[in-house]
């Protein structure tokens, strides 16, 4: 019934791990929708047929009495298919937008009219995505001009990218194959040319890959992006080069600003008496806007970074924040 449906409805493969759900909440909708109006329809045509006036001059139609229990249970029945529909899609934004714990992340950036992508490990890439087949994905993403969306059709994840900001989706390819990167947030001049692609590869391309790329023969099987730096090693080296650690220690002692050892993941309490967990979207508004939320006991002394750092260098820091233990009494 699932082929039959994504056939007749010409969407594409279910390419990742939870795209036949997705599909299955899209068919459960549409079948629900159409039989609501296949009804609607039916009850119309009698009507048309049964209270029609077959004389002159026309007589009014005698009002016609229908019980209360019937419109109750018409408009709750209506009213709780929609609400079960909210509920099961709501449901699945949630679980799209919590990756699994040992999720492999990746940086993608949107740029007229391209998509960039850089590994933890230093590695980057523009236009294709290497990602392992059967392991999750979680993406970080953000732009460096304007709004772009990432859209992969097989995958059935679509998330905006924002300038200055970061979100996250994760998905998971089942099987290895090529699944194209699109844009769908009308971005210029280029928009319909800003495209991509997924390379799922197999665990031992991957491996291979992940080696540099090497066949048996020795030859090289994927281009070659030369010398890799780890983005830790470059968010540290960021980190004193842009005068963050005159205010912030990694070893949890107390300084102008909050510590960043064991920061991220933790929840941050601000003045304002909300709170934050500390993940990639949190560490990014705080260079750019870090005004927004003031951390507790510390004072709002920090300036913006927006346009001093781009989109690699924010990730960069990110990673190396990520990168440092936590420490007992740390601040």
């Amino acid at each position: 019934m699932n082929e039959i449906y994504r056939q007749f409805l010409f969407l594409p493969e279910q390419g990742s791990s939870f795209a036949r759900e997705i599909d299955a909440l899209h068919y459960f909708v549409i079948t629900g929708t159409m039989l609501g109006a296949l009804a609607v329809a039916v009850v119309a045509a009698i009507f048309l047929f049964r209270f029609r006036a077959t004389v002159r001059p026309y007589k009014i139609t005698p009002r016609l009495l229908v019980p209360g229990w019937l419109e109750v249970v018409f408009i709750g029945g209506t009213l709780s298919l929609f609400v079960l529909w909210w509920d099961l899609g709501f449901r699945q934004f949630v679980m799209m937008r919590t990756p699994p714990p040992d999720a492999q992340e990746v940086y993608v950036t949107g740029k007229q009219w391209m998509w960039r992508f850089a590994y933890p490990d230093g590695r980057g890439s523009v236009g294709v995505l290497y990602i392992p087949a059967g392991r999750p994905i979680k993406v970080v993403l953000t732009s460096r001009d304007v709004i772009h969306s990432f859209f992969i059709p097989e995958f059935r994840i679509k998330q905006d990218a924002i300038p200055g900001r970061y979100s996250t989706v994760w998905f998971q390819a089942v099987r290895p194959g090529t699944y194209q990167i699109l844009c769908t947030e009308f971005c210029g001049t280029g928009h319909s040319t800003m495209r991509g692609e997924v390379v799922a590869l197999s665990a031992e391309d991957y491996e291979r890959w992940l080696d540099g790329g090497k066949r048996a023969d020795g030859a090289s099987a994927f281009p070659d992006y030369g010398e890799m730096t780890p983005m830790e090693a470059t968010g540290a080296r960021l980190a004193g080069d842009k005068g963050c650690l005159r205010c912030h220690t990694t070893d949890g002692t107390r300084h102008i600003g909050p510590t960043w050892a064991g920061l991220f993941g933790s929840r941050r309490a601000f003045e304002d008496g909300s709170s934050a967990v500390a993940d990639e979207g949190y560490l990014t508004d705080s260079m750019m806007d870090p005004r927004d939320h003031i951390v507790r006991g510390f004072a709002p002394v920090m300036p913006s970074y927006l346009g001093q750092l781009d989109a690699a260098e924010a990730a960069a820091l990110v990673e190396y924040i990520k990168s440092l233990p936590g420490v007992p009494n740390g601040r």
